[in-house]
């Protein structure tokens, strides 16, 4: 493993923040995030793509469920989203430059580019997202769902540090859009030698699983386990990975 990127493997990776929406801590929120600044843990965030091809700190790809709007992240410009407020606590939408601007490279970041499976990959907007991470000053990184996004970065700049985001892609809403054939391929990462991931991010239900098991054994690509929540995760987590994106535990207790 390259120092990069046993620096982004060096502490446990907090989901969207260390968040508590009983708590009024909202995922993917400034406050989520400093939470776990404060708590020296690594740090995943999602990022949509607005109408101007800015990258929101945001995980879903309408503002319904969060936010205080309505419908597609990529139907308002960055400019319009800065202004709405989470439903919950008092967090405004933010981009990903504020995040990196709070961070400041205390802990390192993973940011999840959320795509919306369109035939161009969504290509200016992953090579937006790639140049910033590349011009920030401290430990990051990309990975995303979709081969084609992570190609598409790959090209662009393969020195920056990315991972494809993966599980056993068995049918159900997140693979509506997929045919048996596709899922057979994301679900064994057969699009490996056209991505050439750094580390693989798999679901922690899905290990083991021959996939990223013949990664690791084969080119040494390392294991991430998303998302940790229980105990018997985490021992899951413990013998087939090498790193943990959780959430609503502290790992250091």
């Amino acid at each position: 493993m390259s120092p990069e990127l046993a620096a982004i493997f060096a502490r446990p990776i907090a989901h969207r923040g260390y968040h508590d929406a009983s708590n009024g801590i909202i995922e993917n929120t400034p406050t989520a995030i400093q939470q776990a600044v404060d708590k020296d843990y690594g740090i995943e965030v999602d990022v949509q793509q607005t109408s101007n091809g800015e990258a929101l700190v945001f995980h879903d790809d309408d503002l319904d469920r969060l936010a205080d709007g309505s419908g597609p992240v990529s139907g308002l410009s960055s400019a319009d989203l800065v202004k709405l407020q989470m439903r919950t606590g008092t967090d405004h939408l933010w981009l990903l430059q504020d995040l990196f601007d709070l961070v400041d490279g205390r802990v390192p970041l993973v940011v999840e580019i959320k795509s919306l499976l369109r035939r161009d990959a969504q290509g200016d907007f992953v090579r937006r997202v790639v140049d910033q991470v590349d011009a920030y000053k401290g430990p990051a990184c990309i990975k995303t769902f979709d081969p084609d996004m992570l190609a598409v970065a790959k090209e662009h700049n393969n020195s920056v540090l990315r991972g494809i985001v993966a599980d056993a892609a068995r049918p159900g809403p997140d693979y509506t859009r997929h045919s048996r054939m596709d899922r057979f391929i994301l679900r064994h990462l057969l699009h490996f030698p056209r991505t050439s991931p750094h580390f693989i991010s798999y679901g922690v239900n899905d290990l083991p699983s021959p996939g990223p098991s013949m990664m690791k054994k084969v080119f040494k690509t390392p294991i991430m386990a998303w998302t940790v929540r229980t105990p018997g995760q985490l021992e899951v987590a413990k013998r087939f990975a090498d790193q943990i994106v959780f959430e609503g535990f502290d790992p250091d207790q």
